[in-house]
């Protein structure tokens, strides 16, 4: 056998496996087609022969909708801060001694000047006893250094010398007296006392924490607004709160703004007042903050999802006589879930809500209760 008709064998052979091999799957394929086909005849699909149309195809889309209104809408700020004391201080000695008394009990609410700590005093005081004892000496001389000049018995340097003595002596013992006033610890404003940390007889000195003094009425809210809105927020702007694990809404007034934005997370600090009268607000409490910058009484307001972005700005869909209408809008105002039509929609109109993907313009659509 000459090699060509080997060739042509061979390749006899290669193509008869191949076609065993492939056989069953395009058998399988084939019926695959074939019912495929008869089903496209029985439910009418276009592409069959003589099929009918379906009814379902090309049908009304499936809406829901709202029919739109005028509502009060306010632009807000919200955003998160701290419940600070009005005042507080941390009561500590200006110098060391054994403390003799303690006047206040933990969580007493004490007025201004109320005595709280006594420190001990007596060497100071034993000190000042020895210091009168010398003024009156030393006023004595003076005394009599004076009717001596007057008599130009001394120079006047003498009687100077003398007089200077005195002095002296005057301002020892009122520096001493300054001394022994440090002794005793008043309340510098009204509040509550905190946890005391030192007992009678103990020796303190100004590193020592002997309490917390605290006035929380009216209480203050330090708390923060993204740079952008700088110009909008100022003293006597109103706000309300409310704190972490409660409902009950709190307001305030701002008093003070930080004079500069911090770089680091682009805000502005402020700082706002609230009466606290009832004690319930906490200093060191997490708050949760609502600054109204700007309210609408009568504002056409949507959901946000009504509202198609497109290239030349939003639109949405209304429905007139049961077909869906495109309308071209101008928004204002957006909050979470709403967001204000300032033109395009008037009340009255069926504003198309959820379906909207399925929506086109003059197409029917089947409004959902």
């Amino acid at each position: 056998m000459s090699k060509p008709v080997k060739t042509v064998v061979t390749i006899l052979v290669i193509l008869l496996i191949t076609g065993l091999a492939f056989y069953p799957r395009l058998k399988e394929y084939a019926s695959k087609k074939e019912e495929k086909g008869a089903d496209a005849s029985k439910n009418g699909s276009p592409g069959a022969k003589g099929a009918v149309p379906s009814k379902g195809a090309g049908g009304p889309a499936p809406v829901e909708i709202i029919v739109v209104k005028n509502q009060r809408i306010e632009e807000k700020i919200l955003s998160t801060g701290t419940i600070i004391a009005n005042e507080e201080v941390e009561i500590r000695s200006e110098i060391a001694g054994r403390v003799t008394a303690i006047n206040f009990r933990e969580g007493d609410y004490v007025k201004k000047g109320t005595v709280l700590i006594r420190i001990n005093d007596a060497d100071l005081q034993a000190q000042l006893q020895k210091l009168e004892y010398q003024k009156k000496l030393a006023e004595v001389n003076e005394e009599r250094q004076k009717r001596l000049l007057e008599k130009e018995a001394i120079s006047q340097r003498d009687y100077d010398i003398s007089l200077t003595n005195l002095n002296s002596m005057n301002a020892d013992i009122e520096n001493l007296k300054a001394q022994i006033a440090k002794t005793v610890i008043k309340a510098p404003f009204d509040g509550t006392v905190g946890l005391r940390y030192i007992s009678s007889g103990s020796y303190v000195n100004n590193a020592t924490k002997i309490a917390t003094l605290t006035n929380v009425n009216p209480a203050k809210l330090d708390f923060s607004v993204p740079a952008k809105y700088a110009s909008s927020v100022r003293k006597g702007t109103g706000i309300t709160f409310s704190t972490e694990g409660g409902d009950e809404k709190f307001r305030g007034t701002v008093y003070a703004i930080e004079p500069k934005i911090d770089p680091s997370t682009r805000t502005l600090t402020l700082r706002a007042t609230s009466p606290n009268t009832s004690r319930k607000l906490v200093p060191g409490a997490f708050a949760r903050v609502e600054i109204i910058l700007n309210a609408k009484a009568n504002a056409i307001i949507v959901p946000t999802e009504a509202v198609i972005p497109d290239l030349r700005g939003h639109r949405v869909f209304i429905v007139k006589n049961n077909k869906a209408e495109a309308l071209a809008v101008e928004v204002g105002i957006r909050n979470d879930k709403t967001i204000e039509i300032i033109k395009g929609l008037v009340p009255g109109d069926t504003l198309i809500t959820s379906g909207i993907l399925q929506v086109k313009a003059g197409g029917e659509v089947d409004i959902k209760k």
